[in-house]
């Protein structure tokens, strides 16, 4: 299953929400269950270098089916993961992208949001990826 473009547009729509409501500018991406954009917004004055970011943050999430920050906490010296993010033509390793599931729990997408602190980002995508349904 992936996920449709209404979907991903509510997706969209509760992020910005969130960061309108956090006082940010944000870029936020969302990718079907095969990492390929389905949905992007770049808010008025964010900034330019967050919209590869927010991209990247989708496609690392849906890649390895865990939230960004859970890789970022395997990549560190000495963990299983260290260098993870130099594969795949460069993955995202710290917090701002998230799984998006169905109602069953199935993954269909996932949503990267950039142009904060990592904890914006998060809170901004975890937003995005409960308001699909």
């Amino acid at each position: 299953m992936n996920i449709t473009l209404k979907q991903a547009q509510k997706a969209i729509e509760a992020a910005i929400v969130k960061s309108n409501e956090l006082g940010v500018k944000m870029n936020i991406a969302v990718v079907d269950s095969g990492t390929n954009l389905v949905a992007f917004a770049k808010m008025d004055d964010a900034w330019l270098g967050s919209i590869d970011i927010a991209q990247k943050k989708a496609r690392t999430a849906r890649f390895f089916n865990m939230n960004t920050g859970e890789i970022g906490k395997l990549s560190q010296p000495g963990q299983p993961l260290y260098n993870i993010e130099h594969s795949n033509n460069g993955l995202i390793s710290f917090p701002g992208g998230v799984l998006i599931k169905d109602h069953e729990g199935n993954i269909i997408g996932a949503i990267g949001v950039s142009g904060s602190s990592v904890e914006d980002d998060h809170e901004v995508a975890s937003a995005g990826s409960l308001a699909i349904f």
